[in-house]
Parts: C-alpha cells; structure tokens; sequence
C-alpha cells in the first residue's frame, strides 16, 4: 500500500500519530485559552456564553455548491461535515458576491463589494497578454486593511494555508504565518488565534482529465508538523481515491445533459468533496488533540458556487449560493437551520463583533453574530460578473429572500463565452458537442442563445435553477421595480459603473497611468527608541527585529508606537498600501 493510500484510505487515527508529540505539547501549552470571562453572541443571539476571545477557525473549500446532505444532497460521502452540521448551525443563504474566486475573496479579506474598489475583474494580474491591458491591483481606500490584520492589531495570531489571491498582493503585516505549514500551533502561549485552512481539492480543475490526486492536500493530513516534507506537484500517479462509488446513477441539474461523460463529472464532484471531507476531519482532530474543541467557533464554507458550467462565474444561485455550517462552543443551538441572507462582505464586520470590536465604517457589509449584530437582518444580496481570464461581460444581480433580479449591460453578446481554462472540462466539451450537432433540449441550450434580455428575474423558491423568465410577465412588475430600484441603490452607494472600460477603471485606481508605489517609510532612532511614519496615507507599516547573532523575528510585526532597539540590534522596515507597489525595505542598526 502507498504512502498515500495509508493516510487517504484508512481512518484519521494513524495520520495523527504522526503529530500525536506536538498535539501533546500544544495541548499542555495552550489549555490556559480555555479559561477567561465569557459574553454573549450580541443582541440577537443571547443565551450564549463565549469566552472573551473566542479562536476563531474557518475551513474555506473551492467551487462548492449545495452538494452535500446539510443542503439536501447525500451523494457525497461527508462523515465530518455531517457531525459539524449536527454539532452546529447550516446557513442556508449565504451569497458569494462573485460566481468566481479571486473577486469574493477580496470582498472577504476587505468587507467591500469588489466593484466598489476595482476588484471585479478576474484576474487583475493576468491575461494580459490576451487583454493588452497592465497588470494591477484593485485599490481600496487608504482606511482599508485585511481583516486579518486588524485581528492582529486586536492581540491575534492569524495563520493562514494557504491560497490567498485577493486580486491584491497582502502586505506583510496581514499575516503572521501564510503558508503551507501555518497552523494555530506556532502562536505564543495563550494567544487566541485565527486560522484558515483552504481546500482545493473541489476546485473546477478538479474535473479535469487526468483525475488525480493532488500531492499539495498531503498537506492537511501533516499540518503543524513542520517536519514533513511533500514533493512538488499537481498530481500524483495515482487516482484520488474513492469514497463514492462509481456504479450509481447521479442526479444531474437540468441544465446540463444526462450523458455518460457528465456522470463521470458528477461522480468525480462528489469524490472529490469527499476526499475534501477527509482533510477536514484531520484539521478537526489536531482542534480536539489540542484541547481547543469548545474554545473555538468553527466556520465552513466554499468560496462561491459549484464547479460545474453554468455554475461558476454565473451570477444564479448556482454560482454565488455556497454552503456554510457554524459550530459554536458548548453546543449552541446545535443541529438548526439559519434562513437568513448573508453575503460575503458579512465576514469582515462579523469578525470584528465576535471578538467583541466594532466594525469599521468603510465596511460595507453588516455583521450577523457577536456584539456588534444588524438590529436587522439582510434585505438584500448583491453580485457582479465582469472580465472572467480572456472573455468580458458586465452583469449586476439583486436577491431577496424570494426573487433574483438581473440586469445584463450587454444583451446582444450571448451569455456563454469560450473560456479556455474551463473547456479543459469533459462536461464542458459534451455541451459544445451537443449544442454543435443540435441535440441539447431547450433548458440546456438556453445558455448558448445569441444574445441575452437586458432584464431577468427569476422566483428562486419555485425555480431555484433560474429557468423561467418572469421580467416580462404583467404579474411581476411590481417586484421587477423593486429590484430594479434596489440594484440602483446599490450602484450608486458602492460607486459601482458597470462596463466601465477596464483600461478606465485601471487609469481611474491609479490616478493616472502609472501604477503608484507605497514612499518608503522614515526611520527615527532616538534613546534606542524608533519610530517609523510613512508619508502614503493608510499605508501599513511592518517591521522585523534582527538580534546581535542575526536572528531575525519569525513573523513581520505591526507597527503601532515607538519600539525598543538595544545595541547591536537592527531593524527592517517596510510600508504597504493594499493595491500599491510596496516600499523598499529599509534597514537600520543600533550601533
């Protein structure tokens, strides 16, 4: 049997024994978080008792629809995200604010809708020898830091493994631990920490052929333990293995063909979430090997819709819907359903109230948990689709609890477009082939129609595949305005100007035609006392501290007030503002 056999194929007992030392220590170093005064979950959520700063652990998985049994799907084999639902809340109506990656995490890292702050187009930094355009970054307002930085500056140890792609480059002070050994476990003793752990195995390339195994997801199986070492990679030699067996008929949404090729699809889907599963349950037992289990609120979700075509980079509830389960300490109300609408600029402003800060005001989301918790819930969630890789479109989406309005900017351009990256899916190539020789049905071919109406709404209760277009029926045109106004609303609110010339917008975030660079910062050593200024507004300042033998610090520190340099020490210095090039480092001793 293969090294990877053993780890993948057998229980979750012998891949801890390879951490069973450090789970010993860490547990006896960190039990003193257990202790400490406790408060409740805000004003809708009272009954409660959390300790005073609660870790916080989210476990972030890729293109993931509602495919598993909490949301109504039992095909996948998920033994521990089933516990998680029982032990925890699933919220159904949480809403990426994209149908594809990059663009829904800067909303997460930021609490800003992406169009607002120029990161609505996927990638920024590529494609452009495709596109012709510069490469860039989105650029939000100099208040905005990453959410995890102000965790930081809040006394946290954030960690994060390991993806980031938030269509800007973090600064050094966003993390103090970001790669594919961050782990909780490397925190000073009795620290509360923040830690994202991010699944790729469900990711969209995980359809592609050859299936395999990704050498990358040994990962989790050995987080914490620095001293395993895995060969780089896509994939192994060997297939991932199975969870679910292949001799099923799987159910296939409407708008894609029931053919052998998309069963293949559909199997390997399911596979795949549940090999996903399996690395989730690891990270959870090295949570319960440390003693951690009732001090940390656990938070699952993907980064946006299902993997499938017409699912990501789609604006329906198949490419912005995404599951989400939270465990809270103590079994709070355990093994429920929370209906409510949440979007993905909810997460920034409802970290900050679990931990008992205020939101910022830049944030343009509301929090839904903690001290700080909406006196009302969600209205409203809103989505954008812009340039997704080499192919542009400009579309806006609003959504109640019951209905979605759509809005299309360019009606005459047909909503299927050839992107290279996802017609490397077999699914994809038997949807060109049928549409090609003519035999897809109506619901199937509706994607590939010419051209577009400028305005759709759809009744995502009775048809949550969003097949029927209600827009024109006399019958809707009361909620057809009410949308429509909101949509505009919320336009103008965000600053938001759809298909907007991506060239304008590149000129527009940089206030001219040439990419601005963070000014080095200033370094003044007085008494053995340094304090550091930038003369870029809401630059981020970080720095290390190199000892007299050359040790340097394990992490970039925040600077917040003058600091103590000893003799013989030295300090490196660098400023950051998020979208801009950043400084040099700049270097200094205590001679």
């Amino acid at each position: 049997m293969s090294l990877l056999n053993r780890y993948v194929n057998n229980s979750l007992r012998y891949q801890l024994v390879k951490s069973i030392c450090v789970g010993i220590i860490s547990a006896v170093l960190f039990s003193a978080c257990k202790t400490g005064t406790s408060r409740s979950l805000g004003e809708g959520n009272r009954g409660n008792p959390l300790p005073d700063r609660p870790n916080i652990l989210w476990l972030v998985t890729e293109d993931m629809g509602a495919y598993i049994s909490p949301f109504g799907d039992s095909s996948a084999v998920i033994p521990n995200l089933n516990r998680l639902a029982k032990e925890g809340v699933v919220y159904t109506n949480l809403y990426s604010t994209s149908g594809v990656c990059a663009p829904s995490r800067a909303a997460i890292a930021t609490g800003m809708y992406p169009s607002s702050i120029g990161a609505n187009h996927m990638r920024t930094s590529s494609y452009s020898e495709v596109t012709g355009l510069p490469k860039y970054e989105a650029v939000p307002g100099p208040d905005v830091k990453m959410v995890s930085e102000l965790l930081r500056i809040h006394g946290y140890f954030t960690s994060n493994n390991y993806k980031e792609d938030y269509q800007f480059n973090a600064p050094v002070t966003a993390w103090d631990e970001n790669g594919p050994y961050a782990h909780w476990r490397n925190r000073a003793e009795g620290q509360p920490f923040f830690s994202i752990f991010n699944f790729t195995t469900t990711h969209e390339s995980g359809l592609f052929e050859p299936y395999g195994f990704r050498n990358i997801e040994m990962r989790h199986y050995h987080s914490g333990d620095t001293t395993y070492k895995w060969e780089p990679g896509n994939l192994t030699e060997e297939e991932t293995p199975v969870h679910v067996s292949k001799d099923q008929e799987f159910e296939v949404p409407p708008y894609l063909p029931n053919t052998p090729i998309v069963q293949r699809d559909m199997w390997k889907l399911y596979n795949n979430i549940s090999e996903m599963d399996n690395q989730v349950g690891a990270i959870l037992a090295q949570l319960e090997e440390d003693g951690l289990l009732e001090n940390t609120i656990i938070v699952f979700y993907g980064d946006h819709g299902g993997p499938l075509p017409r699912e990501k980079r789609l604006i329906y509830d198949s490419g912005l819907n995404t599951p989400m389960i939270i465990r809270f300490p103590d079994s709070w109300r355990a093994g429920t359903t929370d209906d409510q609408l949440i979007s993905f600029v909810d997460f920034a402003p409802t970290l900050l109230s679990l931990i008992g800060e205020k939101p910022l005001n830049y944030m343009q989301g509301q929090a839904f948990l903690g001290d700080y918790q909406a006196k009302e819930e969600r209205k409203y969630i809103h989505g954008a689709a812009d340039r997704f890789d080499e192919v542009t479109d400009a579309i806006r989406a609003v959504r109640d609890p019951q209905f979605k309005y759509i809005r299309n900017y360019r009606p005459n351009q047909g909503y299927y477009l050839p992107l290279a990256y996802r017609e490397q899916i077999p699914t994809m190539q038997e949807l060109l082939r049928l549409n090609e020789a003519g035999e897809l049905n109506a619901i199937q071919a509706q994607w590939f129609r010419e051209s577009k109406p400028k305005e759709e709404l759809y009744d995502c209760l009775a048809d949550p595949f969003e097949l029927h277009n209600l827009a024109d029926d006399p019958a809707y045109q009361d909620k057809l305005k009410d949308l429509s106004l909101e949509m505009d609303r919320w336009l103008t609110n965000i600053g938001d100007t759809p298909n907007l010339p991506e060239i304008d917008l590149i000129h527009r975030l940089w206030a001219g035609d040439k990419k601005p660079t963070t000014a080095d910062p200033q370094i003044n050593i007085s008494n053995g006392k340094v304090a550091i200024e930038s003369d870029t507004e809401g630059a981020s300042i970080g720095y290390k501290l190199i000892n007299a033998i050359g040790e340097q610090s394990a992490s970039w520190s925040i600077y917040k007030k003058p600091i103590n340099l000893k003799k013989g020490e030295s300090i490196w210095v660098q400023a950051h503002r998020i979208g801009y090039n950043p400084s040099a480092i700049i270097k200094q001793n205590l001679n």
